[in-house]
């Protein structure tokens, strides 16, 4: 079975920091492209970003570029979400997935991320 967990959520000041880790195992590490989503209230979910698993490459909505980064801590097991210059918009329960970065088949139970002051 399939397991992904997210962590790290919490509430942060605009223009802050906050980093959050999905664990899987490591068969789905290396085998599975993993992306992160985010659904803010009354709206519908929104990719951030995917790390391809042919080659690592990473992409990212337009919306997160320059700020949201994200790596992998083999010795943990986890995709880490470090997300930098947060603003109030980026407020919403993140999600991270696996499967391929076309598609996903399964979901973290999400963890919620508040930016305010």
């Amino acid at each position: 079975q399939v397991q992904l967990v997210e962590s790290g959520g919490g509430l942060v000041q605009p223009g802050g920091p906050l980093r959050l880790s999905c664990a899987a195992s490591v068969f789905i590490l290396d085998n599975y492209a993993l992306g992160w989503f985010r659904q803010a209230p009354g709206k519908e979910r929104e990719w951030v970003l995917c790390i391809s698993s042919s080659d690592g490459s990473t992409y990212y909505a337009d919306s997160v570029k320059g700020r949201f980064t994200t790596s992998r801590d083999n010795a943990k097991n986890t995709v880490s979400l470090q997300m930098n210059s947060l603003k109030p918009e980026d407020t919403a329960v993140y999600y991270c997935a696996t499967g391929t970065c076309d598609r996903y088949d399964y979901w973290g139970q999400g963890t919620q991320v508040t930016v305010s002051s």
